[in-house]
C-alpha cells in the first residue's frame, strides 16, 4: 500500500478516509486491460438486439446514445462529424431579400446542416443555383474539406476556368465560414445517472456537471479529441473541462465512420469507479454498429 501511495496510484482523501485509487491508478488499470478485454456474449446479444431495425439515422443515434447510457450507468454522447468532416450529398441555396443567403447542406443519410450568411459580395438567385449546381455535380460525396482543397487547387492552376464558381463555392461552403462549432449536433442520454453518486455528493459540483453537460459544447471539444488519436478506443481520465470534481471523471470514447473516413464520435461519460473493461468493449462494438448502420441507410 505505501507503494502504490508513494508511487502516485493511491490516495487518502482525509485522515479518516481509507486510501483509494488516483487518476494515475485508473489510466494504468484501463491501459492493462485495453488489449484483452473482450465484449460478453450477454452484452453482444443485447446491444445487437437494441441497434437492430433502426431506419434513420435519428433512430439510430437514439438507439446507440440509449445502449452507451446503460451499459455505462453513466451519459451515453453521439458527437456529429465535425462540419470539416461531413460528407456533402446535395446542397442548395436561396437568396433573401436582404442579400443574404441560405446555405443548406444535406449530408448522406439524411442530416441537413443550414446556415444563414451575409456574403461579402452580392449574389443573385440565379449565380445560387449555379453554384449549388456546381457543387452537386462534381463534389457530391467529397468531404467539406477535401472540397475546399480542391476547390483552392482548382483556382491555383485553371483559374480562368473555375473562377467564378470556384470563388462563389469557397464563399459559401468553407466550413470556417458555416462555423461549424454552430453546427455540430450532439446527442446526450442518461445525464441523471449522476445524481446519487458518491463522487458527485456535493450538490454544487453536481449542479455544475448537469450544467456542463445541459451546454454540450465541452462535451464536443472533449469528444472531438479522440477523432485525432491512434487509438481504436479512446480512455481520459479527469476531465477538468467539464467540472471542479472533474478528476471523478472518465471518458470512454471512440470515432465512428462512413464514406471510408472516420467521420465523429461516440462514448461515455461515468465516474472513474465505471466498469472499465466492459465500457470499452461495448463502446467499440457500438461504434462498429453505428458506422455500419449508417452505411446501409446512405
Amino acid at each position: 500500500m505505501a507503494d502504490l501511495e508513494d508511487g502516485g496510484y493511491l490516495y487518502q482523501p482525509h485522515t479518516s478516509a481509507g486510501r483509494v485509487p488516483t487518476a494515475a491508478a485508473y489510466r494504468f488499470f484501463a491501459q492493462e486491460i485495453a488489449s484483452q478485454a473482450t465484449l460478453t456474449v450477454e452484452d453482444r446479444n443485447w446491444i445487437n438486439r437494441e441497434m437492430s431495425g433502426a431506419n434513420s439515422a435519428a433512430e439510430i443515434t437514439e438507439r446507440a446514445g440509449h445502449v452507451l447510457a446503460e451499459v455505462s450507468r453513466g451519459v451515453g454522447i453521439i458527437v456529429s462529424p465535425p462540419l470539416r468532416r461531413a460528407v456533402l450529398e446535395h446542397a442548395r441555396m436561396w437568396l433573401l431579400p436582404d442579400g443574404r443567403v441560405v446555405v443548406v447542406l444535406i449530408s448522406p443519410g439524411g442530416n441537413t446542416r443550414d446556415k444563414v450568411l451575409r456574403p461579402s459580395r452580392v449574389f443573385t438567385q440565379p449565380e445560387l443555383d449555379a453554384t449549388a449546381d456546381f457543387l452537386n455535380r462534381h463534389y457530391s460525396g467529397w468531404m467539406l474539406d477535401a472540397i475546399r482543397s480542391d476547390l483552392l487547387q482548382k483556382l491555383a492552376t485553371e483559374r480562368e476556368r473555375y473562377e467564378t464558381l470556384a470563388q462563389s463555392a469557397l464563399t459559401l461552403c468553407d466550413p470556417a465560414i458555416l462555423s461549424e462549432t454552430s453546427t455540430q449536433q450532439i446527442y446526450v442520454e442518461g445525464a441523471s445517472q449522476f445524481v446519487g453518486t458518491p463522487e458527485f455528493a456535493d450538490q454544487g459540483h453536481l449542479r455544475e456537471l448537469l450544467a456542463a453537460i445541459e451546454e454540450k459544447h465541452r462535451l464536443v471539444s472533449v469528444l472531438n479529441a479522440c477523432i485525432e488519436t491512434p487509438e481504436p478506443v479512446f480512455v481520459q481520465i479527469g476531465i477538468k473541462e467539464m467540472s471542479q470534481a472533474g478528476h471523478n471523471l472518465a471518458l470512454i470514447s471512440a470515432p465512428y465512420s462512413g464514406h471510408d473516413q472516420v467521420q465523429g464520435s461516440l462514448g461515455v461519460l461515468g465516474p472513474t469507479r465505471i466498469d472499465y473493461e466492459r465500457a470499452m468493449t461495448a463502446v467499440a462494438y457500438v461504434a462498429q454498429l453505428f458506422s455500419e448502420a449508417l452505411q446501409k441507410i446512405e
